[in-house]
């Protein structure tokens, strides 16, 4: 009877995906773009340096938070600074792997933008669980999405008005549709550093992979990553 009741709580216990020794799982969101190449990049490198495996999970927005916050992956790959007021159980590693920049894409006659406000006239399309949109837009005409191709899409269809999102991840997404006339419009609607963050269970290894990171940092390597990957659309970002 023991041992049927032991096998149940084993059955019935939180899968820890990070518990076999050397492999760090991490969430993110669920499509690859060049943001996510360059944070899977970097820290996979900062990993191995550290004599660690890095394993990627994509998962939609809000799920790959809520992964990481409770413990069901090792580590969110890269969100913005203060992220962890909203999941206290991830602690930010501070050193920025890359820059994003939130734009306005737009098939329709450009406006002025102006803040954040400019944008309640129009349906808004973007990636559900990009924080900073939804809080920026709550109380607007929001159409989520889970993936960048999907708001595309939708805008082409004319379901949507504009679509907000990174920059290159934007980009990216246009340059494997066979959509045309979108433009970005300026300025951009915010500019902030992205950072990869770890579950508090991992909290020892934070000092460690923090001095990683800066060394990489003073060897250029992270700016080289950043270079070689988004130079890939370079041509789009000029169309």
């Amino acid at each position: 009877m023991r041992r049927r009741n032991a096998l149940s709580a084993i059955a019935l216990a939180p899968h820890w995906v990070g518990a076999q020794p050397g492999l760090m799982r991490s969430s993110t969101l669920l499509e690859q773009d060049p943001a996510t190449t360059v944070a899977e990049r970097v820290m996979r490198e900062a990993y191995r340096r550290l004599g660690l495996e890095l394993q990627v999970q994509a998962m939609p927005g809000e799920r790959s938070l809520i992964s990481a916050n409770s413990g069901e992956t090792d580590a969110e790959l890269y969100r913005r600074a203060g992220i962890d007021r909203l999941y206290p159980q991830l602690l930010q590693v501070p050193v920025p792997l890359l820059t994003y920049e939130i734009v306005v894409f737009t098939k329709s006659r450009p406006f002025a933008i102006e803040g954040w406000e400019s944008l309640r006239p129009y349906r808004l399309g973007y990636v559900k669980g990009i924080k900073i949109v939804e809080e920026m837009t709550a109380g607007m005409k929001q159409e989520p999405v889970a993936t960048m191709q999907q708001a595309f899409v939708k805008l082409d269809l004319g379901r949507t008005d504009l679509v907000l999102a990174n920059r290159a991840s934007g980009l990216a997404a246009l340059h494997g549709l066979p959509i045309n006339g979108v433009r970005v419009l300026s300025p951009p609607l915010a500019t902030f550093p992205v950072f990869h963050y770890l579950n508090k269970r991992h909290e020892a290894l934070l000092p460690r992979l923090t001095a990683t990171l800066r060394e990489m940092e003073r060897e250029r390597f992270i700016r080289q990553v950043q270079e070689e990957e988004l130079a890939r659309y370079a041509e789009a970002v000029t169309r």
